[in-house]
């Protein structure tokens, strides 16, 4: 009961961030018991510390093909891997289910510039995270159910990198960062 009401509260919070989040570099974060959806910081997150994570990359290529299948009922194009994304994506999925960094958008300006400066034609980023689901169905099923996460699953991007890990307690993490 209490991580639905705090799932409500973030989420509220997450759809008043979003009116005044920027077009062009947006966040949005879900998770079966928390969300919440912030603009990029100019700050460069925490340098990386060893972990105890384990990453799942299984899991990584279903939530691509989830997300693809719903692009495309949507007249979308599907969003291309990109291994320099993925790469984003993965470390910082790993430094939040490490407990390095805590759930959310840390360093999201740092990943965006990474990303800008490393894959040509790159000009816009957006991020969803997500924690405590279950598989690949539920976590894709928990961002289009929230307009934040939907909006950049819809977004006009192209290019996409994955990351899930396991923590310690075998909760999952999730973090997927779109492109264009």
């Amino acid at each position: 009961m209490h991580s639905r009401i705090r799932y409500t509260i973030f989420l509220y919070i997450s759809t008043l961030i979003i009116g005044f989040s920027s077009c062009s570099s947006s966040k949005s974060t879900s998770a079966a018991s928390k969300s919440s959806t912030t603009t990029a910081k100019t700050s460069k997150p925490a340098a990386p510390k060893p972990t105890s994570a384990t990453i799942a990359p299984g899991l990584e290529d279903q939530i691509l093909v989830l997300i693809n299948e719903y692009r495309q009922k949507k007249g979308l194009p599907a969003l291309t891997a990109n291994p320099v994304i993925e790469t984003e994506a993965r470390r910082h999925t790993v430094s939040m289910a490490s407990k390095k960094t805590p759930f959310g958008h840390d360093g999201f300006s740092y990943r965006s510039k990474i990303i800008t400066t490393k894959v040509a034609g790159v000009s816009a980023t957006a991020e969803n995270v997500a924690y405590g689901s279950q598989s690949a169905e539920e976590v894709v099923k928990g961002w289009l159910n929230s307009p934040g996460h939907r909006k950049n699953i819809e977004g006009k991007y192209r290019l996409t990198g994955i990351g899930v890990a396991r923590d310690s307690k075998s909760t999952l993490y999730f973090t997927q960062i779109f492109a264009n």
